[in-house]
């Protein structure tokens, strides 16, 4: 995997790029950064994720072997973190119509992700599925997730009416490791059970059986995605700005937050690492988006993450990025080598207009339409970097979880906030407990009720 961080700087794209002089300055921050990485090492369990996990994973493999051999289909529950870590490794990696394929050629179960609690796309799911020969993945580690524990209490009473009592292997669950609702209901019921660890939260959490087991089940190399892990990790430990591309990212992207650059855009050129620009998203945004910096100032800090698809959003978003504001950083995401190639044949009557693509292949013409635009953004003067995996493989995917799991720790020491917590989520969600009348919330229940009453004035109907 590169990074080409050439069209972030002022000598490529022009007045709106960072100079030379604003990187030296800022770099003397690095230091301090690196410092604080080192020292709150311990406080990123997720860290430690491609070294210890050894016993872990020989359970992970034998439990989806045995998921294999006895079932149709793997659902996984869960939400943010607990979900979009496996929707990317399972789009990256594997058949883009998977389900769609016999079980011979997958090779084992089908694969659903549930992250939401929309009534019809989970009746949907019910639709499609026989429960009886269906696993569900079970990811929360408190229990006080309403969306998951919503999903798994109505999985759980379908589960008991169909098969009676002997459901219990139906239903793996991924928790903590003593405490909470869920590891009380696991005790209960006897489920196979994996631990998030501690110091592992969701948005880092997809290299541990919380993206792993999904993994396995996919008959996904685990190995070889710890490997990669393990080589941006080294990539990404040493102080020198100039051998960091971790702290590199970083830098550049707290510059550009300083001069007002804040929308950051994800745009893969793969269908596949769509699921990996979503992942992104939620990692930037719960990360980033802090309204007090480590001392207790007002900073409001973050930056807006934008998923974006090339070549499709070349025809939606392109014309905004080009000639739009300078708000915004667009990360190109690339493959080098497909893992197919597709030519292109002649055309069916004899135009010029068409000719010329005779003989050539759609991975040219994916690779060309990338070139192109980043072309176009650089020309218009915004800034932009490109992200480049040899393959869409384990290896390469593994690394770059951990390479932007790494960027994303650096940038937060830059800007001086914890960008491991996320009480802005934890408003939200005290609101939902109230308004679902869990017992201890009446008082924000009786504030909600109080609220400002709405005007009719800007209530409109359109029909």
């Amino acid at each position: 995997m590169k990074i080409n961080f050439n069209n972030m700087m002022e000598r490529a794209i022009g007045p709106h790029g960072i100079s030379q002089e604003e990187v030296n300055r800022v770099a003397e921050k690095t230091g301090a950064v690196h410092r604080a990485m080192e020292e709150k090492k311990g406080e990123m369990a997720w860290r430690s994720l491609p070294y210890n996990q050894d016993e872990v994973i020989k359970d992970i493999e034998l439990t989806a072997k045995s998921i294999n051999e006895r079932f149709e289909n793997f659902v996984v529950l869960g939400i943010g973190g607990s979900a979009l870590g496996s929707k990317a490794l399972f789009s990256a990696l594997k058949h883009t119509h998977f389900n769609s394929l016999s079980a011979e050629k997958r090779g084992g179960v089908r694969f659903f992700v549930e992250d939401n609690v929309d009534p019809d796309r989970m009746n949907a799911l019910f639709d499609l599925i026989d429960i009886g020969k269906s696993v569900f993945h079970v990811i929360t580690k408190s229990g006080n997730t309403v969306e998951t524990m919503s999903q798994f209490m109505i999985v759980l009473k379908m589960l008991e009416e169909k098969l009676g009592n002997g459901f219990k292997e139906n239903i793996v669950v991924t928790t903590d490791r003593e405490t909470g609702i869920m590891k009380k209901i696991c005790n209960e019921y006897g489920f196979k059970t994996f631990v998030v660890p501690d110091g592992v939260g969701g948005r880092f959490s997809v290299l541990c059986p919380v993206g792993l087991l999904s993994a396995a089940v996919l008959n996904i190399d685990i190995g070889k995605l710890m490997a990669g892990a393990a080589a941006a990790d080294k990539a990404c430990v040493k102080e020198d700005l100039y051998e960091n591309p971790a702290y590199m990212y970083a830098l550049l992207y707290y510059i550009a937050m300083q001069k007002g650059v804040n929308v950051s855009i994800m745009m893969p050129y793969a269908d596949g690492l769509g699921s990996c620009a979503e992942w992104y998203a939620q990692l930037w945004a719960e990360s980033l988006g802090k309204e007090k910096s480590l001392d207790g100032r007002i900073v409001n800090a973050g930056q807006t993450p934008v998923r974006a698809l090339g070549v499709t959003d070349q025809h939606s978003q392109i014309q905004l990025y080009t000639e739009g504001p300078f708000d915004k950083i667009v990360a190109f995401l690339g493959v080098e080598e497909f893992n197919t190639e597709l030519m292109i044949p002649a055309p069916p009557i004899d135009v010029m207009d068409a000719k010329y693509l005779a003989g050539q292949t759609l991975n040219k013409l994916i690779a060309s339409e990338l070139m192109a635009t980043e072309y176009a953004v650089s020309r218009a003067g915004k800034m932009n970097m490109r992200i480049t995996l040899d393959k869409k493989n384990e290896f390469e995917v593994g690394a770059l979880f951990f390479f932007l799991e790494m960027a994303t720790a650096a940038i937060g020491e830059f800007l001086l906030i914890n960008a491991f917590d996320q009480p802005g989520v934890e408003e939200g969600k005290i609101a939902t407990f109230a308004l679902m009348g869990r017992e201890g919330y009446e008082k924000k229940a009786a504030e909600l009720a109080a609220g400002k009453e709405k005007s009719e004035k800007y209530i409109m109907a359109v029909n």
